[in-house]
């Protein structure tokens, strides 16, 4: 039975599963993936290749892909779908919104909520790093658009990052821009990234990066052209499906196990935390000045 607040999605993170048996063949690098099965909701499309088992999924939520409550639960239930698929061997995530990938956690499910409220956001937050973090599927982010705050969350918590080659997109965890800091379990994923300086730094600064100054630092893997980068993400695909299954699953747990069992073992009192730190009043009144400013900018 799911205790109060949780997600209905409560079996064993993929991570915590036995490994999958034998696959069948990878697709050739670079060739298009022909959905075979379609399910998609209000705020992500998913498109699955059952010949191949590549699923493509695409965050639809303008203007900004926010990753609100609604937006949260319906990823992890995505990802719990493709996960229980044995057809599906990878998942490559994008934006169908163009020039952003996702702007990250939507600020009005923060701000003058109730403490129930609250709770129950942030453990949907939790949900979908653990199970995005330690999926047994391969997965590649294709980011062709910007990405701060929980968007590059998203993306770090992926097996592979390529990112669009355009000078105007921009990722990074920037949450001290906006009066918030980051939890252990977003600074512990950027530091595995970029190393502990890069991100202590990063973090402290709030540090929003270009796509060519985020490839120097380690934060994306790649670069292209914005017109290549399905292509490419369809051919770093097939090569990580080009091993057995069963090995790269065991070594994916063996160097993200600890990451996900210390918030496993700290759910709650990271819940708790969170609560305290939104619940003050100079908290939330940094959001209301952010949230005003960018009304502003909007009209």
């Amino acid at each position: 039975v799911c205790p109060p607040g949780v997600l209905p999605l409560c079996r064993p993170p993929a991570w915590d599963r036995a490994a999958r048996p034998p696959p069948s063949p990878p697709p050739a690098p670079g060739l298009p993936l022909a959905p075979c099965r379609a399910f998609s909701n209000n705020k992500i499309q998913v498109e699955l290749d059952e010949s191949s088992g590549v699923a493509m999924m695409k965050f639809k939520s303008p203007p900004v892909n926010s990753l609100s409550l609604e937006f949260l639960t319906e990823f992890s239930i995505s990802l719990e779908k493709l996960e229980n698929n044995r057809a599906c061997r990878g998942v490559i995530i994008t934006s169908a919104v163009p020039k952003i990938f996702s702007s990250g956690l939507d600020i009005t499910e923060m701000c003058g909520k109730s403490v129930e409220h609250y709770a129950e956001f942030w453990r949907a937050v939790q949900e979908l790093w653990l199970r995005l973090y330690g999926s047994n599927m391969v997965t590649v982010a294709a980011i062709n658009g910007s990405s701060p705050a929980g968007g590059c969350l998203v993306a770090l918590s992926c097996d592979y990052r390529i990112m669009a080659e355009n000078p105007k997109f921009s990722i990074g965890l920037n949450e001290a821009q906006l009066g918030i800091v980051a939890p252990f379990w977003f600074k512990d994923t950027f530091v595995n990234v970029v190393g502990h300086r890069t991100a202590e730094c990063s973090l402290q600064l709030g540090s929003l990066y270009p796509a060519p100054e985020a490839h120097r630092l380690g934060l994306v893997d790649e670069l292209v052209p914005e017109e290549k980068l399905m292509e490419k993400a369809a051919a770093v695909m097939a090569q990580w499906l080009a091993l057995p299954d069963h090995a790269r699953q065991l070594t994916k747990t063996m160097m993200r196990k600890a990451l996900l069992d210390r918030l496993v073992a700290h759910r709650e009192e990271d819940i708790n935390n969170f609560i305290t730190f939104i619940s003050k009043e100079s908290i939330q009144k940094s959001l209301r000045m952010y949230m005003e400013m960018l009304k502003k900018r909007k009209s």
